[in-house]
């Protein structure tokens, strides 16, 4: 049956926690309590949606590549609806779910509340594509689905998931309590009320409808999403500490002099980002690394030179074979390459990191290609390689086709979700638990169990300060815990790039994931006054003792799902004033920054309201709901501590070489008295309230900087805040 409007269903059978139904069209609907708050409702053939993943070998994969936890752990009960109405509530908990059989609706209702409804354009399927509506109140912002420059409210924007420039992710969530997630590789369309200002559509192209639904606070719709699809590995620590980029048209030789320098003048730099083209290519048929010969003549003299300044090396990499080289020719002989409908290798036009030359692309739905060159990559690491970078998010055309069968918009969605996990698992190797780097731009379903997602190149001026720090904001609304910042960008005009700008986009890279200074002559801390290299050197020392903290913001986005730049509406979705101030964010749990987007020492912050915040600069405390206007010299930024959570500290240093690893931290600042468990990396430190105090353990050695009014004990390995008397 090749169109159906869902309008009446007949039950089927109830099990626990799960209704299905026949739609009278040979589909079945399931819908089912998958989690706390979460709905998942799936039509399509019988067989489709008898279990969680779906037959055939294919489609399992696909399932790993989307699902992380497919099982349902929910419990919710289900019972009839209202002599009024016809059809079954599942509910769990706070959250529950109507399911009406005449006419068919939903309704996902939250606090007895409805947070989501089905609109009038309901569920119809026509010529293999799905579209169902839901209504949109008036004012409701909707975050996420991806990466944009603009507001993060992407309400009235029409985004396409497989076009690599809509940069799309597939979550939706709004702060009213919702949250929606199609789970397939096919194309989805996000019309979020372009066509009908008060209508929410979505279209699918995919044989099965599967959608989830969630009801929950933001923070809790990211912990479900990420659950269920998986989370970010670990971070190596070198990768924490400073990145510099390689100057185009700039040797091996000539960057590891900048990074000698760097030593020199006590710049502190940790990781070095060579630029495209590839390192490497491939001798023969056994996929054998052949190195840039006129690059790098001598790889292992060229690792031992950086790791003799302790910086270690991320080099680009790229599953593809030269179109005019013996290996091209060898591979196509095995099928190892993606072909065109016709059977021919698709000859990819020249890109960056083939050096502009034209190609063809690895078939990495291909097993045994895939493990092959994850295994090269393994060996590099093994022989020294820090990290390797990879983009293939490439508009591959609706005529080439994989050896699984998969083509248009399923192979554009997974061949850079197989290609950046092949190279993670290259690079974690068999560590427990998994740590590893694989830096890239690609955006894709499930990128959010991978590290590092790289910035984008923006304009040397206040707009692409402002544009790298919303990317950053967009996607880890999006479930994306980590982007890397560049401070400016060595291949546009530099001439706007100003002392005073290069400093204010600099203390915002501090207080983020991580950032990558630029090898350009204008760019880099070394070519720039003696004043800015003052107080580029403050800067950097903060970086180095926020460490052990943004650690662990990652690992607590392993636990929680939530990014290291957490957006107003994100953090505060009840303060509507909040949400206005989409430039400021919050630094893991702890930390509000509200970096200088424009010209001048006076920056305005708001404090969201339900808090009390502590001026990082001055120790002052501030009632939350207020606004301020803050002098901030080239030195600082407006940062506040949120009451009732610490901030915890490492040492100095100009690499993460020079860390005890046994004493990683050094000293603890207090906001107000300590309530929460401080999120620091391998955390071991405990808060427990008694009698009006806070006794915490895993302080031993510590400085302990005390807000206002309060009073430190040592007691052995315990110590005891209080009020002051």
């Amino acid at each position: 049956m090749q169109n159906m409007h869902l309008d009446t269903l007949k039950l089927v059978d109830t099990l626990s926690s799960r209704v299905a139904f026949d739609t009278g069209a040979g589909m079945k609907l399931v819908v089912e309590s998958h989690a706390p708050g979460v709905y998942r409702i799936r039509i399509g053939r019988p067989e489709a949606v008898a279990a969680d993943i779906a037959p055939g070998t294919r489609a399992r994969v696909h399932a790993e590549i989307l699902l992380a936890r497919p099982e349902a752990i929910g419990e919710a009960t289900v019972e009839p609806l209202s002599s009024a109405k016809k059809g079954w509530r599942l509910t769990h908990g706070d959250v529950s779910l109507d399911v009406g059989s005449y006419p068919f609706s939903l309704d996902l209702q939250r606090h007895g509340k409805s947070v989501l409804t089905l609109s009038d354009t309901g569920v119809h399927f026509d010529q293999e594509v799905w579209t169902v509506g839901f209504e949109l109140r008036q004012n409701e912002k909707i975050f996420g689905l991806g990466e944009t420059p603009g507001d993060l409210d992407r309400r009235t924007e029409v985004i396409v998931s497989d076009d690599p420039q809509h940069r799309a992710l597939p979550l939706a969530w709004s702060p009213s309590g919702w949250g929606v997630y199609v789970n397939t590789l096919g194309r989805v369309e996000h019309d979020l009320g372009a066509e009908s200002a008060d209508e929410y559509l979505i279209t699918l192209a995919d044989t099965t409808f599967d959608l989830f639904l969630f009801a929950a606070e933001p923070a809790e719709i990211l912990n479900q999403y990420t659950q269920l699809t998986g989370r970010a590995g670990q971070p190596v620590l070198w990768s924490m500490g400073v990145w510099l980029e390689q100057q185009q048209g700039q040797t091996a030789t000539q960057t590891a002099e900048i990074i000698s320098e760097f030593r020199k003048q006590q710049i502190s730099v940790d990781g070095v980002l060579m630029l495209p083209p590839a390192a490497w290519g491939y001798q023969d048929s056994k996929l054998l690394p052949e190195w840039d010969a006129e690059r790098f003549p001598d790889p292992r003299q060229m690792t031992e030179l950086f790791a003799k300044h302790a910086a270690h090396l991320c080099m680009h990499t790229i599953p593809a074979v030269l179109a005019d080289s013996q290996t091209f020719v060898e591979l196509e002989d095995r099928g190892w390459l993606l072909t065109t409908e016709s059977g021919d290798v698709h000859v990819f036009p020249g890109v960056p990191a083939t050096a502009g030359k034209p190609f063809g692309l690895l078939d990495l739905t291909h097993r045994d290609t895939l493990n092959v060159w994850s295994e090269r990559h393994r060996h590099l690491v093994e022989d020294g390689l820090g990290a390797t970078a990879c983009d293939v998010q490439f508009d591959i055309p609706d005529t080439v086709v994989a050896r699984g069968g998969e083509q248009g918009a399923v192979l554009r969605s997974l061949y850079p979700a197989l290609a950046r996990r092949a190279l993670f698992d290259a690079t974690a190797g068999h560590k427990v638990p998994p740590e590893g780097v694989v830096f890239s731009s690609d955006l894709f379903p499930g990128a959010q169990r991978l590290l590092w997602q790289s910035a984008p190149r923006v304009t040397n001026n206040w707009a692409g300060l402002q544009h790298t720090l919303r990317t950053a904001l967009s996607i880890g609304a999006s479930g994306i815990p980590v982007q890397m910042h560049a401070v400016g960008n060595s291949q546009a005009a530099v001439d706007e790039m100003t002392p005073e700008l290069y400093l204010r986009w600099l203390g915002m890279a501090v207080f983020s994931s991580n950032f990558c200074f630029q090898g350009h002559p204008s760019l880099i801390p070394t070519g720039l006054d003696e004043a800015t290299r003052a107080h580029i050197q403050t800067w950097l020392q903060w970086r180095y003792r926020l460490i052990p903290y943004v650690l662990g913001a990652i690992e607590d986005a392993a636990r929680t799902g939530l990014p290291v730049q957490r957006s107003m509406a994100m953090s505060f979705p009840a303060d509507e004033q909040a949400q206005r101030w989409d430039t400021q964010y919050l630094l893991g749990p702890a930390i509000l920054v509200a970096p200088a987007t424009q010209p001048g020492h006076e920056i305005k912050v708001y404090l969201p309201k339900g808090d009390a915040w502590w001026d990082l600069n001055t120790g002052w405390r501030y009632e939350g709901g207020t606004t301020w206007t803050v002098q901030c010299g080239l030195g600082s930024l407006p940062v506040f501590g949120r009451e009732g959570h610490m901030l915890c500290l490492g040492p100095t240093a100009h690499h993460t070489g020079e860390f005890n690893s046994a004493r990683i931290l050094d000293e603890v600042w207090m906001f107000g008295m300590p309530v929460h468990n401080p999120v620091v990396m391998r955390n071991k430190i405990r808060v427990m309230q008694m009698q009006g105090s806070s006794y915490i353990k895993g302080l031993e050695g510590l400085r302990i900087l005390p807000s206002e009014g309060l009073e430190v004990k040592r007691r052995g390995a315990e110590v005891r805040i209080s009020r002051a008397r």
